[in-house]
């Protein structure tokens, strides 16, 4: 058993969150300084999760009531994007595991779903624009600095994508929540499009921050170091669903995945350690004090291998009129960071995740908005939260 830190450089506080990595698989002894996804056998059903753990029934009838045969759909059925059979609707989501499919190859050749994260931005009530901040690289191993944040990939009708999300704490579930915390965009195509498919989640995705070149020589544990997590269900806002993609969705770009691993059968919590609480008091920019900002920028000038963040103080952003007021921090982290956790401390001192990434200027490297979570993305919160109960 090892211990491990989140350090969010929030407030100029060196505000730790002790973390316990329990990951230690059957099959390999870690290495001091390394954790270690469980490796047990995976049943082949593409029906159920790697654990061996079948789909709910609700989804497993999904599958059935839309003509999706789980085999073809293992087989690429799952590359049919046709606008007419894209299931999109709320109750929609169907995720089966397909095993072995995020092969390293794959995850790195995953692009940014939105490479300019772009709005029109600046409607009433939007403060002037902050100074750029310039993305730092978290500390390696990540296992041991941020280990609760990881990169989310998925395909979609253009190709391979990614995004960044952060483990969240389950009220159903202490210390065994399998949530993870994204954007709705990560999910969902809004107004143009239905769910995305084989969407999986690697928490502290590239452990130990390698290269390019150097990735294509490294160990599983290095690549993957707690293993993958798919989602068998995701709840994002009604707003991103009818109209995501528009200005008035903007400030509801959220969404709660539960997740199962491809292989094992431990939660997410358990192995990774450590699961942050969500604040939906919606603090105002004023009141929300300093926040830091966690992701996988992919586009230009970043290659979505290395995870970086960026601290500031949130000011206020607008994208349509009679819509909630959005946060916005200075930040030249780009596409694919987006999901990312944004993490602020509490009074108590103890962190919290308060939004996510959402949007940003044309050409990045410059600022990021994200959603103030309220009720509505507690309810979201509470739904993934009772569904899986038990």
């Amino acid at each position: 058993m090892r211990s491990t830190k989140l350090l969010p450089a929030v407030a100029g506080l060196a505000v730790a969150l002790s973390l316990t990595a329990t990951a230690c698989g059957p099959t390999e002894t870690p290495a001091a300084d390394k954790p270690a996804a469980e490796a047990t056998a995976a049943t082949a059903d593409p029906t159920t999760g790697g654990g061996g753990s079948a789909l709910p029934k609700d989804l497993a009838d999904k599958l059935k009531q839309h003509g999706v045969d789980p085999d073809k759909w293992r087989n690429g059925e799952w590359k049919n994007w046709d606008r007419d059979t894209w299931l999109r609707e709320a109750e929609d989501f169907v995720n089966p595991v397909i095993e072995g499919l995020w092969d390293p190859e794959r995850m790195q050749s995953a692009k940014s779903p939105d490479p300019a994260i772009t709005a029109t931005a600046g409607a009433g009530g939007s403060d002037p624009v902050p100074r750029p901040v310039r993305a730092q690289r978290e500390k390696t191993p990540y296992h041991r600095n941020a280990a609760p944040v990881g990169k989310i990939f998925f395909d979609s009708p253009q190709g391979h994508m990614v995004c960044s999300g952060t483990i969240v704490k389950d009220p159903r579930r202490p210390g065994k929540s399998n949530l993870v915390w994204t954007a709705g965009h990560c999910v969902h195509a809004g107004q143009k499009g239905g769910w995305y498919r084989n969407i999986a989640f690697v928490p502290a995705y590239n452990d130990l921050g390698k290269s390019a070149s150097s990735l294509n020589d490294a160990q599983a544990h290095e690549v993957a170091p707690y293993g993958q997590y798919w989602a068998d269900w995701v709840v994002t806002s009604g707003e991103w669903i009818n109209r995501g993609g528009t200005n008035p969705a903007w400030p509801h770009d959220y969404a709660v995945m539960h997740v199962q691993p491809e292989r094992g059968k431990k939660s997410l919590e358990e192995t990774v350690g450590v699961a942050l609480p969500v604040d939906f008091s919606a603090p105002t920019a004023a009141q929300a004090g300093t926040m830091g900002a966690w992701g996988y920028p992919a586009a230009p000038p970043y290659n979505g291998l290395i995870m970086h963040k960026c601290v500031d103080r949130p000011s206020r952003l607008t994208t349509a009129p009679a819509t909630p007021t959005m946060y916005r921090i200075g930040c030249t982290m780009t596409g694919g960071s987006s999901g990312g956790g944004w993490i602020r401390t509490m009074p108590n001192g103890k962190a919290a995740l308060v939004s996510n990434t959402s949007i940003g200027p044309v050409g990045g490297n410059g600022w990021l908005a994200g959603p103030q979570l309220g009720r509505g993305a507690q309810n979201a919160h509470e739904m993934v939260s009772r569904k899986f109960a038990r």
